[in-house]
């Protein structure tokens, strides 16, 4: 039956034939249990004592079958065509900070409806695009058969804070991360009001590809709960070719700023410069050391990289640094913003204790923002800018569901660049584009992370 949902759904709407009306896909059977990638509790400490560096997503990563998860009010169920890898994925499949049980079984203790999620395995993703299959009670904006991507925020705004900005909810959590039924499965739980049009002239796993890191990038950066930025700002991005500096290199092109790209590889600053970067340092190439050893930073490096950025711009200093690489990059961040300039952080992938020198915040009236993902609001402008064809997805590689702790290991060790995709029930790469015409104009854009064979 599973395969039979996957020809159906693949197949509505492409080589000319109709796409199924939502009677038709409210009629088709859905599955007792379904594929996903899971991590298992009791394989949780499998990694006890080895560095993160060594920890290895392929062994901690299993793809089997669950169970179909009881639909509950203001809920939908998504056939997912395709997902991707993100950080919290390396997170999760590494058991850091801490095990992601824990999310689940606080999570569980809230009410008996959550207490679904609270499981001895936990399908993870955070990201989907793919066809709504059913919609729970109180549903309204959202019917079987509509073509959607999925934002990672789970809200359950029943506090006053969360009202004001649903980053602020008490009982905020990142879906496939702090909550079960994530999307790099071949079904997906939501709360409807996660769910957002899937833009027409992409295929699955192109529009699969940017919902988490371009929503995060586009508060970081364009929010004026983040950065604000502005034209003719100058903004400093840390990792411009990866998974989240790609989007907001996009975002300060499209916004009339000057991107200061940081790459690790002559490879990367030219994608950099596909996108339309002119200022990149290749901080390989370079050799800039911000740490003389574990516990001690180099305030020269600091000062030869501002005099680096410096030359980039004309003589002046950043107004903005898109800041995610944590321990490793932030006193020179901090160093680097110009005065009354603004860091803005949404993770420490390299180490969450994060060390600076104050002298360079307080005297000079920098500003620390720290920016978790977004709320509905900002990831629904920012998913409206893909489909409008202004920003463009990242998406370097494609694996099958079967291969998904390959994909998590390359983003691991930072053997990719962009994003890598997941097919899940979408049988090839290339189905689900709707507007060609609008695809036509964009190819270039949309294939640019290419690495290899894949759709044009």
């Amino acid at each position: 039956m599973r395969e039979q949902l996957s020809a159906v759904l693949a197949e509505s709407g492409e080589s000319g034939r109709p796409r199924l009306t939502a009677q038709e896909v409210a009629a088709l059977p859905v599955p007792e249990s379904y594929r996903a990638a899971v991590l298992l509790r009791e394989e949780t400490e499998m990694f006890a004592g080895m560095s993160s560096a060594d920890k290895d997503p392929r062994k901690s990563l299993h793809v089997q079958e669950v169970p179909t998860p009881e639909l509950g009010p203001g809920e939908a169920l998504v056939a997912v065509m395709a997902s991707s890898v993100n950080y919290n994925t390396v997170w999760s499949s590494t058991f850091e900070p801490v095990p992601t049980f824990a999310f689940l079984e606080r999570y569980g203790r809230t009410s008996p409806l959550a207490g679904r999620h609270d499981l001895p395995y936990h399908v993870i993703g955070s990201d989907l695009a793919g066809v709504v299959l059913r919609t729970g009670p109180g549903v309204n904006a959202w019917k079987p058969g509509d073509e959607v991507v999925a934002h990672c925020l789970s809200v359950e705004l029943e506090s006053p804070d969360g009202h004001d900005d649903t980053l602020l909810d008490p009982e905020q959590r990142i879906w496939g991360f702090e909550t079960n039924f994530g999307g790099l499965a071949e079904l997906a739980l939501v709360k409807s009001n996660q769910l957002m049009p899937k833009p027409g002239h992409l295929t699955w796993e192109e529009a699969a590809a940017p919902g988490l890191v371009n929503s995060t990038a586009y508060r970081q950066l364009v929010s004026r709960n983040g950065a604000g930025m502005k034209v003719g700002d100058n903004v400093l991005i840390w990792g411009a070719s990866g998974g989240l500096g790609s989007y907001a290199t996009q975002l300060a092109l499209v916004g009339g700023a000057t991107p200061i790209c940081v790459v690790s590889s002559e490879q990367k600053a030219e994608i950099c410069r596909r996108m339309g970067a002119e200022a990149i340092i290749d901080r390989s190439a370079e050799d800039y050391r911000f740490w003389k050893d574990e516990h001690t930073q180099d305030p020269k490096e600091w000062r030869r990289f501002g005099s680096r950025i410096r030359e980039l711009t004309g003589g002046e200093d950043v107004d903005i640094v898109f800041e995610h690489p944590g321990r490793e990059t932030f006193g020179a961040s901090v160093y680097a913003a110009r005065k009354g300039g603004t860091i803005v952080t949404c993770a420490s992938t390299s180490g969450y204790q994060h060390q600076f020198d104050n002298r360079y915040l307080w005297m000079s009236l920098k500003r620390i923002i720290g920016s978790h993902f977004a709320n509905y609001r900002e990831a629904w402008q920012a998913n409206r800018l893909i489909g409008k064809g202004r920003i463009h997805p990242t998406l370097s590689r494609v694996y099958p569901l079967q291969e998904v702790g390959q994909a998590a290991y390359d983003v691991h060790r930072n053997l990719h660049h962009g994003k890598v995709g997941v097919l899940a029930l979408a049988p090839q790469e290339g189905l689900g584009v709707r507007d060609a015409e609008l695809r036509a104009r964009h190819r270039h854009a949309i294939n640019r992370f290419r690495t290899g064979t894949g759709p044009v």
